[in-house]
């Protein structure tokens, strides 16, 4: 029997992707498991549509590996060897191999060559989040009015930043902006970063690619979601046309996760017994 614990009614969830102003097709690609709580969203890139191949093997293979393996796994686990949850696990493994059929794709077919996709996923589990990414697609959290970037972005200006060449305010100028320093594909394998956050109701999670990011400045982008809450698709609806409105000069894509209610894992046998035991 599945341990997993449906999150259905607990938190409200809602996407859209666009392929912007400029661009002729869309190399962004999304899914979600609202069940599940898993987000993906994957920003291609490569010539001749290789990037939506990319970003498209990226979100099959991480919504297909991660909801496998967080049904087989006993959540709320932390693991010996690495001590992150389970369910964070099971999301870089997935990252993982989505990354090696990536590569192996681009190796084998002529037209595929070169390709990539940036990445940002996350998985809600026992009131919790873990987020992977790579690249410059990015997760933001709002709570309790404050609208935080969670995800630091693997690009050439983000390590400009880091070393105090630029200022943040100076970055958010800056035109070389996509340049990203890790990608999914790439290379045979790839760095994931990983964290995870306690989650409280009420909290607002964005999952986005660049296509908004660059276009739209974070206050723009906290104010409208503030305003438009109570509906999450109408949010996303605006964001997407606010970047159209400054250039939408890349594909834009929005997922949001809302969370209405407390999710707490139900305890496994054997944890019950434990906590009898040791109580």
């Amino acid at each position: 029997m599945s341990k997993h614990m449906s999150l259905r009614g607990k938190i409200k969830f809602a996407e859209l992707t666009d392929t912007g102003k400029v661009r002729d097709h869309n190399e962004d690609a999304i899914g979600l498991n609202s069940d599940m709580g898993l987000l993906v969203l994957a920003d291609g890139m490569g010539g001749y549509q290789a990037g939506e191949v990319a970003s498209g093997i990226a979100v099959q293979t991480i919504t297909d590996l991660a909801s496998e393996g967080a049904t087989r796994e006993e959540r709320n686990v932390i693991d010996p060897h690495t001590g992150l949850m389970r369910q964070t696990i099971v999301l870089r493994d997935a990252v993982a191999r989505a990354n090696k059929i990536i590569s192996q794709t681009a190796q084998s077919q002529t037209h595929c060559e070169g390709m990539g996709t940036t990445l940002v996923a996350a998985m809600f589990y026992d009131n919790k989040i873990s987020i992977a990414h790579v690249g410059d697609s990015r997760a933001y959290r709002l709570r309790n009015k404050q609208f935080e970037q969670l995800t630091m972005d693997h690009s050439l200006l983000q390590e400009l930043v880091d070393r105090g060449f630029y200022s943040e305010e100076e970055a958010q100028r800056s035109t070389n902006r996509n340049y990203v320093t890790r990608a999914l594909g790439v290379e045979p394998t790839v760095e994931v970063e990983l964290q995870e956050y306690d989650v409280l109701p009420d909290d607002i999670y964005l999952l986005c690619s660049d296509g908004l990011s660059d276009m739209v400045e974070d206050e723009d982008i906290h104010l409208t979601i503030s305003t438009f809450s109570a509906n999450l698709n109408v949010v996303n609806e605006q964001l997407v046309q606010l970047a159209n409105e400054h250039g939408g000069r890349d594909n834009v894509s929005v997922q949001l996760a809302q969370v209405v209610d407390s999710f707490a894992a139900k305890k496994g046998l054997l944890a019950k017994l434990s906590s009898l035991i040791g109580s």
